[in-house]
C-alpha cells in the first residue's frame, strides 16, 4: 500500500476590526479559509489578529 497523500496548507494572518469582525471572517470563509485562532496583535488586544488556513489546490 502506498502512503496516503499529505494535505498541504496555505496560511494567512489578518488584522481584525472589532466593530466588523464577523463580516471580515465571513468574507475570508467564502474563499475557503478556516479560522485557526485569534490572538492579540502587536499593539495589544484592541487590534486582534486572525490566523487562517486552507488546503492548497
Amino acid at each position: 500500500m502506498s502512503e496516503p497523500a499529505r494535505r498541504r496548507w496555505e496560511y494567512a494572518t489578518i488584522p481584525l476590526l472589532i466593530h466588523n469582525t464577523k463580516a471580515i471572517l465571513d468574507s475570508w470563509g467564502v474563499d475557503g479559509w478556516e479560522l485557526v485562532t485569534v490572538l492579540p496583535g502587536p499593539t495589544g488586544p484592541e487590534q486582534p489578529v486572525a490566523y487562517l488556513k486552507r488546503p492548497l489546490s
